[in-house]
C-alpha cells in the first residue's frame, strides 16, 4: 500500500455475503466542495447487504465499494471548501443514496454531507449514527411532527433504526412504545421506552386495544403497516420505510385522514446536526452489538442478516 492507493471491500458479484472483497484501489481525490476523508470506522446498514444481493440503486465506481455511515478524519480538502481543514474529526452519510463506498479507508463526499463529531463520541459509535439517526430524525420530527404529548409506538424497537427512534422520540417528550422481543425490553426502558410489547406472547394491537397512539414508525412491512392503522388515531401519522410498495392503500386510510407513506432518507446537514447536538448531551446513545474489522465484512453481512442484532453493527478501518 502506498499514498496514492487504499483497502476496500467489494463485491466481486452480487449475491451472498461470501461475495465481499477486499481490494486495493486508487485513492480518491476531493473535487470543488467535497472532503477527503480518512475513515476510522464504518456503519453496517440493511441496505448494504441489499446492495450487496442485487446491485441496489446509487451503485458507482469500477470496483464498486459498499458502505453509507462512516466517522473519521478530514484528510484533505477541496476548491472552495471553508466548513473543514485537515485534521477535523467528522461523521456522516455522503452522498446516499448513490454510494459513498464507506467500506474503505478514504471516502470523499459534499463537505456539508458532514458534520463534526461530537467529543463524547468514538469513531465506532459515531458511525453507527448518520444513516439510522437520520431515518428516525426525518421520520419522526420532520414527517410526523414528534412533540411533547404524542404517543409514538417504534416497531422492531430494539434494531439499528428503532432504538435511535426510540431516544429521539423520548428527547421530543413523546410517550415511547416498542416492540422487541423480550429478551430487549430492558435496554428499550433503559433507552427511554416508555413500554415495550413482546411480539412474540401478544399482538400489539390487542396489547393496545382501548388506547391510540398518533405516529407509528414501521421498519418492518408485511402486514405490519396495514395491521397499525388499527391503533392510530383519526388524523395520526405511519411512517414506512421498507419500501414504497409496504404502504398501505389509501382506501384502508383516507377516510381517517391518516396520513401515509414512504420515506426514504437523505443526507441533511441540519438533522446531522440535530443528531449530534442530542449525541453530545447524552440524548442519544448509539448502541453497538458488534465491531469487526474491516476485512470481516461478509461476517457483519451475515450477522446482520439474522434480524436479532442489538443496535448496530460497525467495521473499523483504522485503530481509533
Amino acid at each position: 500500500m502506498n499514498d496514492t492507493t487504499m483497502r476496500a471491500i467489494s463485491p466481486a458479484s452480487w449475491g451472498g455475503p461470501e461475495v465481499l472483497t477486499a481490494v486495493t484501489l486508487e485513492r480518491p481525490v476531493p473535487g470543488p466542495t467535497e472532503i477527503l476523508v480518512r475513515v476510522h470506522a464504518a456503519g453496517v446498514n440493511p441496505v448494504d447487504w441489499k446492495t450487496r444481493a442485487t446491485g441496489g440503486f446509487g451503485m458507482h465506481g469500477e470496483p464498486p465499494v459498499l458502505g453509507y455511515d462512516v466517522s473519521g478524519v478530514v484528510a484533505a480538502v477541496g476548491l472552495g471548501v471553508t466548513l473543514y481543514r485537515p485534521g477535523d474529526e467528522v461523521f456522516g452519510m455522503p452522498e446516499f443514496p448513490r454510494q459513498a463506498g464507506g467500506y474503505a479507508e478514504y471516502v470523499t463526499g459534499p463537505a456539508r454531507h458532514f458534520v463534526p463529531k461530537p467529543e463524547g463520541l468514538g469513531h465506532v459509535e459515531a458511525a453507527a449514527l448518520p444513516l439510522a439517526g437520520l431515518t428516525a430524525w426525518q421520520s419522526l420530527v420532520e414527517t410526523a411532527g414528534v412533540s411533547a404529548g404524542h404517543r409514538v409506538l417504534v416497531h422492531a424497537a430494539a434494531g439499528g433504526v428503532g432504538h435511535l427512534a426510540v431516544q429521539i422520540a423520548a428527547a421530543r417528550g413523546a410517550y415511547v412504545i416498542g416492540t422487541a422481543r423480550e429478551d430487549k425490553h430492558a435496554l428499550l426502558k433503559e433507552l427511554g421506552a416508555d413500554e415495550v410489547i413482546d411480539y412474540t406472547r401478544q399482538d400489539f394491537v390487542e396489547a393496545l386495544e382501548g388506547r391510540e397512539v398518533d405516529v407509528v414508525l414501521d421498519s418492518i412491512g408485511g402486514d405490519y403497516g396495514t395491521r397499525s392503522l388499527r391503533v392510530l388515531r383519526d388524523g395520526g401519522t405511519l411512517v414506512t420505510l421498507p419500501s414504497p410498495d409496504e404502504v398501505p392503500p389509501a382506501d384502508e386510510s383516507g377516510h381517517r385522514g391518516i396520513r401515509t407513506g414512504f420515506t426514504l432518507v437523505e443526507p441533511d446537514s441540519t438533522g446531522m446536526r440535530a443528531i449530534a447536538g442530542l449525541a453530545a448531551a447524552g440524548k442519544l446513545r448509539p448502541v453497538v452489538e458488534t465491531v469487526l474489522p474491516l476485512e470481516r465484512a461478509a461476517d457483519a453481512h451475515r450477522l446482520g442478516e439474522t434480524g436479532r442484532t442489538r443496535g448496530k453493527i460497525v467495521l473499523t478501518v483504522l485503530d481509533s
